[in-house]
């Protein structure tokens, strides 16, 4: 599940990267990969991000409902 985790993780910083040129230079992933090779990524981008969403809250240290933010120190700080 760790390498699943990661491959959705980089798929959706390519589509996160995508969007971004979309709106910067109206240039993205389709113009290079071409129709049928952009819309697999564009799938794998969607999908990575469902399955990102769902297993969020099983991964997230922040997230996680043993970390109470009050016990966390700050740098220089001693407990």
């Amino acid at each position: 599940m760790k390498a699943l985790h990661g491959i959705a993780f980089v798929l959706l910083v390519i589509g996160g990267l995508n969007w971004l040129l979309i709106g910067l230079f109206d240039w993205g992933v389709g113009m290079v990969l071409g129709t049928v090779l952009s819309k697999i990524v564009y799938i794998l981008v969607g999908l990575s991000a469902i399955y990102l969403i769902i297993d969020h809250k099983k991964t997230c240290k922040c997230c996680d409902k043993s970390c109470d933010k009050s016990s966390m120190s700050t740098p220089g700080q001693t407990m």
